[in-house]
């Protein structure tokens, strides 16, 4: 799993969080979106290399984009919910999980 990917993904949901009401979480859809395009391009063997490179400590922006998710129940639920099954398939084809 690309560490960066993810983390730039709750990055940009840190910075959209005040514009949410209108499409209720619009940022998280286009992040979802560049992860979902992320792991459905990526081959297995720059996912085995990318896990083998390990975690990196998340930045500041980062930590507060975390925080932000642990906060809202909903905007958790509806990011987790986009990415979930097209990174779970992935991972799978790759043999990544049982």
């Amino acid at each position: 799993m690309n560490k960066s990917a993810v983390i730039f993904g709750l990055l940009m949901a840190t910075v959209m969080a005040g514009s949410a009401p209108a499409q209720q979480y619009p940022m998280v859809d286009a992040i979802a979106n560049k992860i979902i395009n992320k792991y459905q391009t990526a081959t297995c063997q720059q996912l085995w290399q990318e896990k083998a490179e390990g975690k990196k400590p998340p930045g500041e922006m980062e930590q507060r984009a975390i925080a932000m998710l642990k906060q809202d129940a909903g905007m958790r639920a509806e990011f987790f919910n986009r990415i979930s099954a097209p990174i779970v398939s992935k991972m799978f084809e790759c043999g990544m999980i049982p």
